[in-house]
């Protein structure tokens, strides 16, 4: 590959990283707070980009200069094959991961350090991990004769217990693991798997152990649910 094929490249993938970065795609791949350092790359590869076409340039001018020809410069077209996945990540973003996934993993729930004081709204939205932490090793206390809204895709454990499911980041879709919170009370008939849905409940006391990894799965008692497009940013962090 000579420099201004890798000028080129270096700037499409620079242009894609920044595009993925400003319409929030980035979420399918890594945690919203990366998103300035997804910028910063961006330009840092956009300005390395346009160095190394600039200095091509005048190489070129002065080899024009000193005999009075251009130099052809050969290049592999498979080193062009580089620009495929630029283009993929543009054109086509993956899916961020569902229930299939939810469904070979063992739930991540850990007890966290501390519990932040919950507001007074009446009902409660709470992310999946927060009210699954507070239910499995706080017992509760923050949540008892509270109505609980959360959000979430569902799941199936090994003998159909349906689950309230999100995703959580460390850093990248490339190490994301479910959260899952077990379903009772009034539920639709037939959810499918990877649908998302809005659930408003109360908290109980009842667990389980997860099929995979023997992790606590909380339960919370659905009084009314409805399905809901799938939000923007999919993974908890």
């Amino acid at each position: 590959m000579n420099r201004e094929t890798q000028g080129i490249v270096t700037g499409l993938v620079g242009g894609a990283v920044l595009y993925a970065s400003l319409t929030d795609a980035y979420l399918r791949y890594v945690k919203a707070g990366l998103r300035p350092l997804l910028i910063i790359t961006a330009v840092v590869l956009l300005v390395t980009a346009a160095v190394t076409l600039w200095q091509e340039y005048r190489s070129q001018r002065q080899d024009e200069h000193d005999d009075g020809h251009g130099h052809g410069h050969r290049e592999s077209r498979l080193s062009w094959l580089l620009v495929a996945p630029v283009f993929a990540l543009v054109i086509a973003a993956p899916p961020a991961l569902g229930s299939y996934t939810a469904g070979r993993a063992g739930t991540a729930l850990q007890q966290p350090v501390g519990y932040a004081d919950l507001p007074a709204t009446d009902p409660l939205p709470m992310p999946v991990l927060d009210y699954a932490a507070r239910a499995a090793f706080d017992h509760g206390r923050s949540l008892d004769g509270r109505r609980i809204r959360l959000t979430g895709f569902i799941s199936y454990g090994r003998t159909g217990t349906p689950y309230l499911t999100r995703m959580t980041l460390n850093c990248c879709a490339a190490d994301a693991q479910p959260i899952k919170v077990g379903l009772a009370g009034t539920l639709p008939p037939d959810l499918k798997p990877d649908t998302w849905i809005e659930v408003t409940g109360t908290y109980t006391d009842r667990m389980a152990k997860d099929d995979i990894n023997g992790g606590p799965i909380p339960f919370i008692v659905v009084v009314d649910s409805r399905p809901v497009p799938a939000p923007e940013q999919q993974y908890e962090n």
